[in-house]
């Protein structure tokens, strides 16, 4: 048996060399494969990153295009607030003399008015300045108060009768009344000096 294998194994020798040379080329031919694979993968990876710049350039100008348009929605979402406030404001500011007058008469008419012409102007006047105060109008406090420009207009300066009225408001000639916090219109009044 072993010389069957002996002779077996020599058989065998021709074979092997004969697959080993047949092996070389393909190992040539898997190279090149392998080398054109590569190639490929290559293109593919260049053609992968340019995908994702271009992906990452077209993110990012959609994020700035939502954000300029959120500003854009919050910006005039503000604005007309603000258009809102201000119509009221100026609509406001016509109907102050209204209200000037209503004091006007309110201080002519005696009480005891037996036509009742004092409740009607006083039902009125009531009506009217709660109708503004629920728009935000706030009459400014003056009478008594230190002079402060940011709230006050001094009409003119009169000597105060004592020093503790120095540099408070002596009189109101005409109020002053903010909306909403803002000031509409400062209120004239004669400062003690």
């Amino acid at each position: 048996m072993s010389k069957h294998k002996k002779n077996t194994a020599k058989n065998h020798e021709p074979e092997m060399a004969e697959h080993a040379a047949e092996a070389q080329p393909t190992t040539n031919a898997e190279e090149q494969a392998m080398a054109q694979e590569q190639q490929e993968q290559d293109a593919v990876s260049s053609q992968l990153d340019t995908l994702q710049n271009n992906f990452n350039e077209l993110n990012d100008k959609y994020l700035r295009l939502f954000s300029e348009f959120d500003n854009y929605r919050k910006r005039t979402l503000k604005e007309k607030i603000e258009l809102s406030k201000t119509a009221s404001a100026d609509l406001i500011k016509v109907l102050l003399p209204v209200v000037d007058d209503f004091e006007r008469a309110i201080n002519t008419f005696p009480e005891t008015d037996h036509n009742g012409h004092y409740e009607g102007i006083k039902l009125i006047y009531n009506n009217l300045k709660r109708i503004l105060e629920q728009q935000g109008l706030e009459e400014i406090k003056a009478l008594g108060e230190p002079f402060d420009t940011d709230y006050h207009e001094a009409v003119t300066h009169i000597p105060a009768p004592d020093e503790q009225q120095k540099g408070k408001v002596l009189e109101v000639i005409k109020k002053g009344y903010s909306l909403q916090g803002k000031i509409i219109r400062f209120a004239q009044v004669i400062v003690g000096s």
